[in-house]
């Protein structure tokens, strides 16, 4: 939703007098809300439940009355079942699309992660999730099934980020930092 929120502002922005010459460039860091999570993941909606509502389904329930409404203000049909796993990959994917593509490469593959996590029980960083993300990044199919069976490609770099971000002092996803 924050990345909505931006793209609004940046609208906003852009068509009012005061943008004319005025350019900006979004660089995208990794940043991994659970490490620790398998590659294979878990039940989202039972880990939050358990994780986050000291496994109360009605605390749940609040949750995710909640975030549907927020979700319903941006457009976001939210899906709260589906897998949660550890995102590595698809950072690797980001950052590789970021460094290879560009920023708008970047954006169209965070994209399509967040739309297939969020709304279509997409696995954060399942192989398929991966191949579609890339795909709408503009990485052809060849390519994008090498970068996804390598699964060392990129990532020491990523992981050089991460550990950068935490540095930092970052400690939630998606802060917009602005020099």
């Amino acid at each position: 939703m924050h990345v909505d929120r931006l793209d609004e502002a940046l609208r906003r922005f852009h068509a009012t007098e005061s943008a004319r010459g005025v350019n900006f460039i979004i660089r995208y860091f990794p940043y991994q809300l659970y490490p620790e999570s398998s590659k294979q993941g878990e039940d989202k909606y039972e880990w939050y439940k358990k994780a986050k509502y000291d496994n109360s389904e009605e605390k749940m329930q609040k949750y995710v009355a909640l975030m549907t409404a927020y979700g319903k203000d941006v457009g976001i049909d939210f899906d709260f079942h589906g897998i949660i796993a550890n995102t590595i990959d698809a950072h690797r994917l980001i950052q590789h699309c970021q460094e290879e593509l560009g920023p708008n490469a970047a954006d169209k593959a965070i994209n399509s992660l967040y739309t297939q996590y969020f709304t279509q029980q997409g696995h954060p960083a399942g192989p398929s999730t991966l191949l579609e993300a890339a795909a709408a990044a503009g990485v052809s199919r060849e390519r994008a099934e090498a970068f996804v069976a390598d699964e060392y490609e990129a990532l020491a770099e990523t992981r050089m980020l991460l550990q950068e971000q935490v540095s930092n002092g970052v400690d939630s996803v998606r802060p917009h930092p602005f020099p």
